[in-house]
């Protein structure tokens, strides 16, 4: 397999200090990514900026230009959970245009499938407003510009952060050639994501949200992506599938209350290689999103590419989470799930 990186440099300059998302996060992955000679097993692909007219797929003219004016000012806060420092402009460009250039490489196959490790991340982004560290939609971005570009029907997006994507559900809400699929804490930040926000007018039916309750680890994880994200990618047959790829579900993350391991977001990442396999012509991008311990964003990039790159045993030394009391609910939770949704 033929499987690209994007990085830069550049992602570093979102200066954000001792903010929980900051360059520490790459710092460390890139490093970790070298350390264990993954690094030179892939396609390094450098990023680009996006253009205005390309940000406008997604984001409000007047927006982009009060990001703009608002750097160029020296930064400061967006709101109470993003901030901005000289750079994060450039960056934030870069960041986006990073996935369009991951997107172009499997387009035009140059490499099998990518991994656009970028920031400041994008997935809560929405038209007109930063938040929850996010300045544009990166991947929203990708999925209309996949779309217009390459003339593609359908994008599935699958978001297994472990906080919903608002902006990126709301880019697409009424938009049927697009599936957004995510799992996330419910309720937590940012308060959406509920079953029953399916989609209005042409988009109903393509947002499939499946809300986890704190506790739930790899266990329900596997079963919510075989037994809905599967069945229902291969009802919509996408062209492209792009991943939304966040860490902090996994049960180190000191940001949230799920249990997810190493283990299983490489079990993700199998799963939705063979989709892509199979009804895309493995045309496959993750970008980065969330993810707050060092160690686990770290590894667990690595075992998503172990998996791209079909490397075999996927090392996962922090292990299971810690036995603990789990809520229960799930089965009542997947089958109203499945029966929103047309699968029983």
């Amino acid at each position: 397999m033929r499987t690209g990186l994007v990085y830069s440099p550049i992602y570093l300059e979102h200066d954000t200090g001792e903010h929980v998302e900051n360059p520490r996060r790459l710092v460390t992955t890139i490093a970790h990514l070298k350390q264990t000679g993954i690094k030179e097993k892939l396609v390094c692909l450098s990023p680009r900026t996006a253009t205005i007219e390309e940000l406008e797929l997604v984001h409000a003219p007047d927006y982009i230009s009060y990001i703009r004016s608002r750097v160029e000012k020296g930064g400061g806060w967006l709101d109470p959970d993003t901030i901005t420092s000289p750079r994060s402009y450039e960056a934030a460009l870069y960041a986006a245009g990073g996935v369009l250039v991951a997107v172009e490489a499997v387009m035009k196959g140059e490499v099998d499938n990518a991994f656009a490790l970028v920031r400041p991340p994008g997935h809560h982004a929405t038209r007109d407003r930063a938040m929850g560290f996010c300045i544009f939609n990166n991947v929203a971005v990708a999925a209309r510009f996949v779309l217009s570009k390459f003339q593609l029907n359908r994008v599935l997006i699958v978001d297994f952060d472990v906080h919903h994507g608002n902006g990126t559900q709301d880019a697409f809400y009424d938009d049927n050639r697009v599936l957004y699929f995510s799992t996330h804490q419910y309720p937590f930040y940012p308060g959406t994501g509920s079953v029953e926000e399916t989609g209005v007018g042409e988009g109903v039916g393509t947002t499939v949200n499946f809300p986890m309750s704190a506790g739930w680890g790899d266990e329900e994880y596997q079963r919510a992506f075989k037994e809905v994200l599967v069945p229902i990618a291969k009802r919509f047959k996408p062209d492209f599938i792009l991943v939304s790829a966040g860490f902090d579900a996994h049960w180190a993350d000191q940001l949230a209350m799920m249990r997810v391991s190493i283990t299983g977001f490489a079990q993700m990442t199998e799963i939705l290689k063979e989709l892509a396999t199979e009804l895309c012509q493995g045309r496959l991008v993750f970008a980065l999103e969330g993810g707050y311990n060092l160690e686990v964003v770290a590894r667990s990039v690595k075992a998503v590419f172990d998996i791209l790159l079909s490397n075999g045993t996927i090392d996962d030394p922090l292990g299971k989470a810690p036995s603990g009391t789990k809520l229960g609910g799930f089965d009542e939770r997947i089958e109203k799930i499945k029966r929103v949704h047309g699968l029983v």
